[in-house]
């Protein structure tokens, strides 16, 4: 019986510790989440502020006239897209 009583003894201190290590777990994958999404969100406006600051330059080499033939049509493109989105607005406001 005294060896069972070990034996059951040596198990519930196992499982404290699977569960200490459990939790201990828990709490790093609660961390290591909000790390995630924290360094998700500074990627995303890492990115738009990159896509602001190409707009940026594609304004200034539209000013100088740097712009090569695919720039400038691209350049145009993105003006047309704008006007269009602008003129939805305008009829959106009027109706």
């Amino acid at each position: 019986m005294p060896e069972t009583a070990q034996h059951i003894k040596r198990l519930n201190e196992k499982l404290q510790q699977l569960l200490k290590r459990f939790q201990q777990l828990q709490k790093d994958n609660e961390r290591q989440s909000k790390r995630i999404a924290t360094l998700e969100e500074e990627k995303a406006k890492n990115a738009e502020q990159v896509m602001q600051l190409q707009q940026q330059v594609t304004i200034l080499k539209a000013a100088t006239g740097q712009l090569s033939e695919p720039d400038k049509k691209e350049f145009e493109k993105t003006i047309s897209r704008y006007i269009r989105e602008i003129d939805k607005c305008i009829s959106l406001l009027s109706n």
